[in-house]
């Protein structure tokens, strides 16, 4: 039957409403019947999808009061619980990403007083600032080597249940780093953090992975930004944290160590209800009533779910049961996919963001009085542009958010590089400066930040997704582990020069992404993998809507 309908050129789709009606009809007697019927109702189907599209294409989009309710009718509460409880998890890392900017004084005070005690001396400046960037840089390291375990974790108990898993990670690493304290031990906090960053490369990975799997088509990308959302809240609520003014003090600097304890206590109560991803128990493990049950679970129509079963199935006939690094590696199908996350994943890293996270107190102590509150500004436009980017993202599509962003970011370090260079003969330029980290913040967060955690799922096959997101989730920590650890040094060294590094890495990514990568809004996963498959090049100027800027 399936192969039937491939005859009849359809998309994936349409055959499965094609198939709907024809088992509507009953016995294998009135096939053909039933045949006819749906493809009639197939077709009336693609006409009407067609219509949609070239709506958008004349117009550039839906209306918004449409926009919404198109939007209502693809969400239940248990999709919306499903993804809002696999957030948690990014929510614990913006955390403690953003509660060690504020009071870095105070927890530097901390190693120099407890090598005091065991010396009877003080730290050299040079030993404690090397510490203290590995204190920050150490958790980008462990998250890089967490990445290691994401296929294996991911295939063997699924996308839900390995979240879960990796979840007394961040339990284990915030207990230590708030014990340090009570242990007089720096030591403790660093390995804190390395094991904290051990979940943090692994749920970095696992959440877009599990949000793509359980989102319907159309709002795939949405949805996923939510994973960004979370993040970018996260970090917020840990500058806030980290004020004098709050937490970020002597006595409660431990304290505000442990809170992300909160989030991760509320993923276990939340998230063993939710349903785990069809996608892998259908396509991994072949267990088709369970998949049926858990989709209907997310989709709540069972219409929707028998469309959506079709797809799952064309793509598992397109595919093998498994892929081995050495293959993801070796094939040509996924070689250009390969280049492609590469270079968006170290664009979005190596172009400036985070150093900015990681540095934006000493960058404003120099010129400003309040540093600290303008630091809270970064982490508001931080959260305000992944808003952005998440209504944006079924709207605008992933390649025009993703050059907007690059080639801003490129704009934005080059004004920084020249604003910089005569700050100290026009100081009131400083104000200025303040804009241009906010128009970074926001360029990064509208595209960059969000779609390059989440782009390799949908580029790569099933076999192949997990071994995808490992390399996604390896790129960023690891691109945010050399940035962490070489802008200090670097900063010395090249002084506002250093920006002009940053617009370099920006600009390329903007040249590559506007070359190679094809749109994926809107789209199955099996009809983006068949622009890979049995190719080593990626036929796009063929393709409708390539052309970003019309």
């Amino acid at each position: 039957m399936t192969q039937l309908l491939r005859d009849q050129h359809l998309p994936s789709g349409v055959r499965g409403v094609v198939c709907q009606e024809a088992r509507a009809q009953g016995s294998e007697g009135m096939f053909q019947t039933g045949l006819q019927d749906g493809l009639t109702d197939g077709n009336r189907y693609l006409q009407s999808f067609r219509l949609t599209e070239s709506r958008e294409l004349t117009s550039g989009s839906l209306s918004q009061e449409e926009d919404i309710s198109f939007f209502l009718s693809h969400l239940t509460a248990t999709l919306l619980t499903s993804i809002l409880a696999a957030v948690l998890g990014s929510l614990q890392i913006g955390y403690h990403t953003g509660n060690v900017n504020a009071p870095a004084k105070i927890i530097e005070e901390f190693f120099n007083h407890t090598w005091r005690v065991r010396h009877n001396q003080t730290m050299p400046d040079h030993s404690l600032t090397l510490l203290w960037s590995l204190s920050v840089s150490i958790k980008d390291f462990g998250a890089l080597l967490g990445s290691l375990g994401v296929k294996y974790l991911a295939d063997s108990y699924g996308r839900r249940n390995s979240i879960l898993i990796v979840n007394g990670l961040s339990v284990v690493g915030a207990c230590l780093m708030s014990a340090s304290k009570a242990s007089q031990s720096f030591e403790v906090l660093i390995l804190g953090r390395l094991v904290f960053g051990l979940f943090c490369g692994l749920v970095m990975t696992l959440n877009p992975l599990y949000i793509q799997e359980v989102s319907p088509t159309n709002l795939r990308g949405a949805f996923a930004t939510l994973n960004q959302v979370s993040f970018a809240s996260g970090i917020l609520l840990g500058m806030v944290a980290g004020l004098e003014t709050m937490l970020g003090t002597e006595h409660y600097w431990a304290l505000m160590l442990s809170l992300s304890v909160i989030p991760a206590l509320a993923q276990y109560l939340v998230l063993p209800f939710c349903p785990e991803s069809p996608r892998y128990l259908l396509i991994n493990r072949g267990e088709e009533i369970q998949a049926e049950a858990a989709l209907l679970r997310l989709r709540g129509r069972s219409e929707k779910v028998f469309a959506e079963l079709e797809e799952m199935k064309e793509e598992a006939a397109h595919t093998q049961t498994g892929v081995t690094i050495h293959e993801f590696f070796k094939k040509g199908r996924y070689k250009q996919p390969i280049i492609i996350v590469l270079v968006i994943n170290l664009g979005s890293q190596l172009s400036g963001f985070n150093a900015i996270i990681n540095y934006s107190t000493r960058m404003f102590q120099a010129k400003f009085d309040q540093a600290k509150y303008l630091t809270l500004g970064v982490g508001a436009v931080n959260v305000t542009f992944t808003l952005v980017a998440f209504f944006l993202m079924e709207r605008a599509g992933r390649r025009r958010l993703l050059l907007t962003g690059f080639i801003s970011i490129a704009v934005c370090n080059l004004l920084m590089t020249i604003v910089d260079s005569v700050l100290h003969l026009v100081p009131e330029l400083r104000s200025l400066q303040v804009l241009l980290v906010f128009g970074l913040i926001s360029a990064y967060e509208l595209g960059p930040g969000p779609i390059s955690w989440f782009i390799a799922a949908e580029l790569f096959d099933q076999p192949a997704r997990p071994i995808a997101m490992a390399f996604t989730s390896m790129l960023n920590w690891g691109g945010k582990f050399v940035l962490a650890l070489l802008f200090p040094p670097l900063l010395k060294v090249c002084g506002a020069y250093v920006y002009l590094l940053f617009m370099t890495v920006a600009l390329v990514a903007f040249t590559f992404t506007w070359i190679r990568l094809p749109e994926t809004k809107g789209r199955t996963f099996d009809d983006i993998a068949e622009e890979f498959r049995g190719a080593e090049g990626i036929p796009l100027h063929n393709k409708t809507g390539f052309n970003t800027f019309p």
